[in-house]
């Protein structure tokens, strides 16, 4: 229609943009007179705001004189508005619940000096800067007598794990155990063959707890520090006095899960165990403050002295031959290799090389001399645990895998990691799998095998990769590439969703109603203020049942 400014609405089949607008302007002038004020006036004023509904009203009904090409591009004040609205109220909900966690009572461990100066003479490197600081903070929060609610997100290498460590042991120092879950019994079998040499060398009792452990076992007292996967949270598992719990890899874990292994450390006052919660697949500060905003966090970017960079190549078809020469001359070295497929067998529908037919092709190309093994999900845990075995033994030198092995493996001696099919992988997984390799003081080498067939998204993903090894910077890329749901996965609970907002585009915004949204909590808590009173009830309508709250105001 000439001299207007129309909204364009997603549709139905049979619905039509002219009966969508005649529905909405119906609905509009209806219950306009039924609509109330979300956001304080004082808010309004001080980021320079539309009233919410006058937002929705632009939005909706644009007058002539607005600017198109800004609505589209969502850069309006009415877009901003409606905006900071659902920020603001999801953060507030956070803010919420961070002041509810305060009140908590938790177990006091104060700081043992004696304990961390030796575990400090065991380690054979110097901390980083970020690790100081990141452990300062840790212990910090577990000797407030509040219990500690705490994100160590860190880049793929930059040692989470021995920070983790350092605080388990301050626990047990403080005479309460240390429980350490992770997702898979492989990540959970490196994190207890990386803790037991400290362990004992500190005469502190370890042990693993898996699906594997037999029935007699599991139902034995537990020592001081235990690490498992999912059987921590089993009946039946119980614990004297648990004071920390750490979650590696936490996104793996749905928040029962998470809760349930805390719960197991309640006391019968009352007092609740600390909780450090890690990733290694690094959270981009908008998802952060989403997802995390009522926890602290602390951040691991700086890499271990000594580490070297990895050199990343994307290789065709046409180029295999380079590659095995590549791989023959580091294997006569002494190193070994991870060879990464997609599938674990051939497929009909997929036309897509296999780790079982490829490690029979390996075979005929590199042994005798270079002996080759098959690693997969379908193995039983006794057979990947061998196949581990032989391989930080160096007994095998090529290991032929799928992604199983993306995150928790740390063999410092294995310096090639080859990708097969990469335009396959997504971007968070390539990043973790190439940080497989690079983990000693050895050059180290990715070789990114694609087709030259590749979506837009997968050259995007592929370039990334081959610009830079910041894992941040990887994430925001990932994000921009899939937007947060696929970012997170379909196991991730408690993502919100957002009807004007968007993660990946309005950092600054989210930003602003966060620092707000916790401001006013600190100003008035109990929503005492008129124009707050009704800020609870809005909360709870928007938001209750996504982001696990509880009482609120």
């Amino acid at each position: 229609i000439a001299g207007k400014i129309l909204p364009v609405y997603p549709l139905t089949e049979g619905l039509f943009q002219k009966t969508m607008r005649r529905i909405l302007r119906n609905a509009w002038d209806s219950y306009l007179d039924h609509l109330k004020p979300s956001l304080p006036p004082a808010l309004i004023e001080k980021y320079s705001l539309l009233d919410p509904w006058g937002a929705v009203s632009q939005l909706h009904f644009p007058a002539p004189d607005q600017d198109a090409e800004i609505l589209n591009q969502r850069r309006s004040q009415a877009h901003r508005t409606l905006i900071f609205d659902e920020f603001f109220f999801m953060q507030l909900g956070l803010a919420l619940k961070n002041k509810n966690r305060v009140a908590e009572r938790g177990f006091s461990i104060p700081f043992h000096a004696g304990m961390f100066g030796r575990f400090e003479k065991l380690l054979p490197f110097q901390w980083t800067g970020a690790q100081k600081k990141a452990l300062e903070e840790i212990l910090s929060d577990m000797a407030r007598p509040t219990p500690m609610h705490r994100l160590l997100q860190g880049d793929v290498g930059s040692g989470k794990t021995v920070v983790a460590a350092a605080a388990a042991l301050q626990a047990v120092a403080g005479h309460f155990q240390c429980a350490l879950m992770a997702p898979t019994e492989i990540l959970a079998e490196q994190h207890y063959l990386t803790l037991k040499p400290w362990c004992e060398a500190l005469d502190i009792p370890v042990a693993l707890l898996t699906h594997s452990t037999p029935e007699s076992e599991r139902k034995k007292s537990l020592p001081s520090v235990v690490i498992g996967t999912h059987a921590l949270i089993q009946e039946g598992v119980m614990f004297e006095k648990l004071g920390l719990v750490i979650i590696d890899e936490q996104h793996r874990f749905g928040v029962l899960q998470r809760q349930a292994l805390q719960k197991k450390g309640i006391s019968p006052e009352g007092h609740r165990p600390h909780v450090l919660v890690m990733t290694a697949t690094p959270i981009p500060r908008t998802l952060s403050m989403t997802l995390y905003g009522d926890l602290e966090v602390s951040i691991l970017k700086e890499l271990p002295k000594g580490r070297q960079p990895i050199t990343t190549r994307l290789y065709g078809e046409n180029q295999r031959e380079l590659l095995y020469e590549g791989l023959r001359r580091e294997l006569a070295q002494g190193r070994q290799a991870y060879v990464v497929y997609p599938l674990i067998e051939e497929s009909e529908k997929i036309d897509l090389k296999n780790a079982t037919e490829m490690s029979e092709h390996l075979k005929t190309v590199f042994e005798p001399e270079f002996p080759v093994a098959l690693l997969h999900g379908r193995l039983s845990n006794e057979e990947k645990n061998g196949i581990m075995e032989q391989f930080r033994a160096k007994k095998i030198a090529i290991l032929a895998t799928t992604s199983v092995i993306e995150v928790g493996i740390d063999i410092p001696n294995a310096t090639v990691m080859v990708i097969e099919h990469a335009e396959r992988f997504g971007l968070s997984q390539l990043h973790q799998l190439r940080g497989r390799v690079g983990r000693g003081r050895e050059a180290s080498y990715c070789i990114l095998m694609a087709d030259y067939r590749r979506s837009e998204d997968a050259k995007k993903r592929l370039s990334i990769m081959l610009e830079t090894q910041d894992g941040f910077r990887i994430a925001e890329t990932d994000l921009a590439i899939r937007g947060p749901g696929e970012f997170l996965g379909t196991r991730q609970s408690g993502l919100p969703e957002f009807r004007v907002a968007s993660l990946a585009l309005d950092g600054e915004i989210l930003a602003e109603a966060r620092q707000a949204a916790f401001d006013l909590v600190a100003e008035d808590p109990t929503f005492t203020k008129p124009e707050h009173r009704k800020l609870p009830e809005i909360i709870h309508r928007r938001w209750q049942g996504r982001l696990g709250l509880s009482q609120v105001g």
